[in-house]
């Protein structure tokens, strides 16, 4: 056939970016639609290219017959001994057809079958090269902007970046260099479309890879990004080797590289923080650059804390209409309160939340001293310690409460463990045993008990002295009712009329000394 066929699938190659196979499969497809347009079937053609695919030829594969019924299958055997003597009644032969004998409607057919291959061909190639570069960053031109949708010129196809992943500090115009992160690849009936993105997390995420030879090499690892585009971008860090800053690696020298990925964000702001497994150091990381002065669990299982800050950083912690506060919620994912010190004195928490707190800060009465966890114990053995927190057993309290079957139980703790941990709690902690609440306990009965100074003589709730007057006992009983006290077990307010306490429901019972 034309010998000028290599250079035209050359030309396809460099112009389509189609691989050399596919393009003459097209070519194949092409010849045998305008086969079956000439003779109305073409199961029996065949097309065959030369040793160095600069030359094609397509066949009749007839049958040799005495009599024909189907000229476009069969041959006479008269007319198959004129091509090959040998030939014989049943066999097959190939026949060359001449191109010349294709009509134009044939030849016109071919041509939209070869355009519709080419294009079909084309979009698949490039679907699967675009495909494999979702979640790399792109470079391409602004062409031109609809409805809010920029339309990026990216070479061999046409991306789009949608308004909703546009940054609200940028501004664009004709042929400005943008560098996008690449998030769909889609075929439509229009062609391929390359969906881009400047908001996308991973975006900051490829821009660190690019800018810290430590974060694509895996020294420095990203824990987690959290964004509000075009204001405030939060990344938490670790390291893989104990010699390497994780933050000041991402900073880098004079904050060189921490400035080209915020040129590159157009001043976005952006805080690297290091990650820690303690949720509390975490949670004291991340709302940074507000310096915290405790965090406290409220709720663990809820992921409820407090943060406590001084009245100078409360501001900052929180951030402007709230953003640095909102940031580190999802960046941790924990709910954060942050209050002030006289903010924080004036919860109602827990009184064993407040007794933490109270360790904390070291600053309340009667607790400075006070044990509460197995792993504050003097001498205790820091391995059993880790091992009773891995069977969710922490205060001391929950320790004593187990029954000897339970102990057995405990994984990885043997008994002598166990004899140490006891007599060395014997030896540190006072252990004081608190009469549970019955609610079918008498009334009088004394289960939590107030010492209070009085005129009178020594008497119990609704007692009065025997040499005592009816008026003496009606004005010591409305004094003692005007008179305010707090519960011994939860702090709540309490007056002597009170049988249990309202807060907590523990039983009071008081008793009035004699000065």
């Amino acid at each position: 056939m034309a010998t000028d066929m290599s250079e035209a699938i050359h030309q396809l190659i460099q112009d389509r970016g189609m691989s050399e196979e596919l393009v003459l499969r097209t070519i194949e497809s092409t010849l045998l639609a305008a086969y079956k347009r000439r003779f109305g079937n073409a199961d029996n053609a065949i097309v065959r290219f030369d040793d160095t695919n600069t030359e094609v030829s397509i066949y009749a594969q007839k049958k040799i017959v005495d009599g024909v019924y189907d000229p476009v299958s069969e041959i006479d055997l008269e007319e198959a001994r004129e091509l090959n003597p040998e030939a014989d009644v049943g066999d097959e032969l190939l026949i060359e057809v001449d191109p010349r004998d294709f009509d134009r409607i044939s030849v016109q057919s071919a041509k939209q079958t070869a355009h519709q291959s080419i294009r079909e061909i084309q979009k698949d190639t490039l679907y699967s090269e675009y495909k494999d570069k979702v979640g790399e960053i792109i470079i391409g031109y602004y062409q031109r902007e609809r409805n809010g949708t920029i339309y990026v010129d990216l070479g061999k196809v046409e991306g789009i970046l949608p308004k909703k992943y546009q940054s609200p500090r940028e501004v664009y115009h004709v042929n400005d260099r943008i560098k996008a992160l690449i998030t769909e690849v889609n075929k439509t009936p229009a062609g391929l479309q390359v969906v881009l993105s400047r908001t996308h997390t991973d975006f900051v995420r490829a821009i660190f890879e690019l800018e810290v030879p430590e974060v694509y090499d895996k020294t420095v690892e990203i824990h987690k990004i959290v964004r509000e585009p075009g204001y405030r971008t939060k990344l938490a860090v670790y390291s893989n080797r104990d010699d390497v800053d994780p933050v000041g690696a991402c900073v880098g020298l004079k904050g060189v590289r921490i400035q080209a990925v915020i040129r590159e964000l157009e001043g976005e702001k952006i805080d690297i923080l290091k990650y820690d497994p303690d949720p509390r150091r975490f949670i004291k990381n991340a709302l940074s650059p507000a310096e915290v002065r405790d965090v406290i669990v409220l709720d663990e299982g809820k992921h409820q804390a407090l943060a406590v800050v001084n009245d100078s950083q409360l501001s900052l912690a929180i951030g402007k209409q709230g953003l640095n506060v909102r940031l580190a919620n999802r960046l941790v994912d924990w709910n954060i309160d942050v209050k002030t010190d006289a903010q924080f004195g004036e919860m109602d928490i827990a009184s064993e939340s407040r007794r933490a707190v109270s360790e904390l800060f070291g600053d309340a009465e009667g607790y400075g001293e006070e044990l509460s966890r197995i792993s504050e114990l003097p001498g205790v053995d820091a391995q059993v310690a880790a091992l009773l927190l891995e069977n969710n057993i922490d205060f001391i309290e929950d320790f004593l409460a187990l029954a000897e079957e339970e102990m057995a139980q405990l994984k990885g703790i043997s008994a002598e463990q166990i004899a140490s941990l006891r007599q060395l709690i014997e030896e540190f902690v006072e252990v004081v045993e608190e009469e549970a609440y019955d609610e079918e306990a008498p009334e009088d009965e004394e289960v939590g008990e107030i010492a209070v100074e009085d005129a009178g003589p020594e008497a119990s709730e609704g007692e009065a002295p025997e040499d005592a007057s009816a008026g003496d006992e009606a004005e010591a009983e409305a004094e003692a009712e005007a008179e305010e006290y707090e519960c011994p077990e939860c702090g709540a307010k309490i007056t002597v009329d009170m049988t249990n306490c309202p807060n907590c429901g523990i039983g009071l019972s008081f008793e009035f000394e004699e000065e």
